[in-house]
């Protein structure tokens, strides 16, 4: 079931036969989509798709080569994102560049800062930012120093930003890649008074329960092509998949049962910022889950473990003795290693190539006296691609012009490079479509198959409950369950248990 343009219908947006390319590489190849006022429009594909592309085109990051877009009936195109800002159109971003030494309010009301003649007028910005902040239930004030913010609320008041502009149509990229259950079903009752008042929202997610509950309609995009568009109420999940991948996937979470043995890594009475006495262990060829709200301190103890942040009490074990760790570079001599949830800022060198991120942290093991032996670095890091199946024209290409699934599998290699013997994973699928998500599920059972002892830290639940052999349940600041995978497999653990554990119940 696909829909044209009907002259019945209301559009806010109409984007008609858009084709976009970067020197040889067809990006957008004669591209549809239609939105209607007061609806929430799913926007579906793989990484690479096209999706980022004609939503840079829609705001003005980029031109279209050819085609026309509408907005509200009129021919629109936008020399940058203040034009689209002016027309009505707001976007939030998934990759967060917030600057970090603006306050809240400094934030939100960029480049339209309240004024008293030509002096800016601090005091009543605050107070506009505070009535926002309130209505969002945000937990800081208008004065907050950004950098004081998670990554989660950091997202939150991207969010809050662009309903503050009252535009008439929305886009958001991954709005919840990094809210936890609580924070999305707030963000979705904003999005429901939004969808009352006849604002159109345009949703790009990889999570597909949050298109079936918020979204009215669906299109699909396949490697820079328009494939179709659904109602979601005619939609169902294998076929949106088959659409986006032109291929059936047959299991999204590939756990694979492995012999799990000894004790690697073991915790005893540890304390830090955000979390306290906290105590497990995860065994070798074990994935040991965590699970929680953003906020509940899982990544916060690992950021501790990784020596990212320090440790004010408590003990860590590899291989039954006692080590310490300060910082990251100690943890990755014992044999730790982290894949930060927040890869861009935390993971990769954007614009180094892939080569010189993946070979970063064995410098010291591929020099020849005092050189690099750049032969033997090219090899370690082509064998390791090809191991995680990455794809890109060349090791040389920067980091910043792979899509999302294979920037993870670049951060994946670089760590794997490295030899580890416990592997965290923070949101290790984070932003990347079902496809890329299926292939790092895949790699996760053969890293354990290997008989590395994995960490993994997941906001979505299904990715929890499918790929762990047992998990722990943190509510502010400490371990307040654990889940065994047999109990999921019989029925007597379900996701509104878990859920429940994370909100404090037993």
């Amino acid at each position: 079931m696909t829909y044209k343009a009907d002259e019945q219908e209301k559009y806010v947006l109409e984007c008609h036969g858009i084709s976009k390319a970067f020197g040889g590489t067809q990006a957008l190849c004669n591209v549809e989509l239609l939105v209607r006022q007061g609806e929430v429009h799913a926007l579906l594909g793989e990484n690479g798709a096209g999706k980022s592309t004609l939503m840079k085109c829609i705001i003005g990051l980029h031109q279209q080569d050819k085609g026309e877009i509408l907005f509200e009936g009129k021919p629109y195109s936008a020399k940058g994102p203040t034009e689209a800002l002016n027309a009505g159109i707001s976007m939030i971003h998934q990759e967060l560049n917030p600057e970090p030494h603006l306050t809240i309010a400094e934030s939100i009301f960029l480049k339209r800062e309240n004024t008293k003649g030509i002096l800016l007028d601090k005091r009543a910005q605050n107070k506009r930012a505070d009535e926002i902040l309130k209505k969002f239930n945000f937990p800081y004030n208008s004065k907050t120093l950004m950098k004081e913010l998670t990554l989660a609320q950091m997202q939150m008041v991207e969010i809050i930003k662009a309903v503050s502009y009252n535009s008439r149509l929305i886009i958001m990229d991954e709005p919840t890649s990094s809210l936890d259950s609580e924070e999305t079903a707030h963000l979705f009752s904003i999005i429901r008074e939004l969808k009352e008042k006849g604002v159109a929202i345009i949703y790009i997610s990889h999570r597909m329960e949050e298109i079936f509950e918020i979204c009215d309609y669906v299109s699909v995009f396949r490697d820079g092509t328009y494939v179709g568009a659904r109602s979601m109420e005619a939609a169902d999940r294998d076929g949106l998949i088959s659409m986006m991948v032109g291929r059936k996937v047959e299991n999204v979470f590939p756990k694979v049962e492995c012999e799990i043995g000894e004790v690697v890594f073991k915790v005893e009475g540890l304390s830090g910022k955000g979390f306290d006495d906290i105590s497990f262990e995860v065994r070798k060829g074990e994935i040991l889950g965590i699970s929680g709200l953003v906020g509940s301190g899982r990544s916060e103890t690992m950021r501790a473990i990784f020596g990212m942040d320090p440790i004010t009490e408590g003990k860590l074990y590899l291989e039954g003795r006692e080590i310490k760790i300060k910082k990251p570079g100690q943890a990755i001599k014992q044999g730790i290693c982290m894949v930060n949830e927040d890869r861009k800022n935390f993971g990769l060198a954007l614009h180094r190539s892939i080569r010189e991120n993946i070979a970063l942290p064995t410098l010291p093991i591929m020099q020849k006296g005092m050189l690099l032996n750049k032969k033997k670095e090219e090899k370690n890091c082509l064998n390791m691609g090809n191991l995680l199946k990455l794809k890109a024209a060349s090791i040389e290409h920067d980091a910043f012009s792979l899509s999302g699934g294979n920037q993870q599998k670049t951060v994946l290699a670089k760590w794997l490079l490295a030899n580890p013997k416990v592997l965290i994973l923070d949101e290790p699928t984070r932003g990347v479509d079902v496809g890329a998500k299926s292939e790092i599920h895949n790699l996760m059972c053969q890293f354990a198959a290997k008989g590395l002892a994995v960490i993994m830290i997941s906001s979505e639940l299904p990715e929890i409950m499918g790929m762990s052999d047992r998990i722990l349940v943190y509510h502010e600041g400490k371990i307040r369950g654990e889940v065994l995978r047999e109990e999921i497999l019989s029925g007597e653990t379900d996701q509104e248990k878990i859920l429940a554990k994370a909100f404090g119940g037993m």
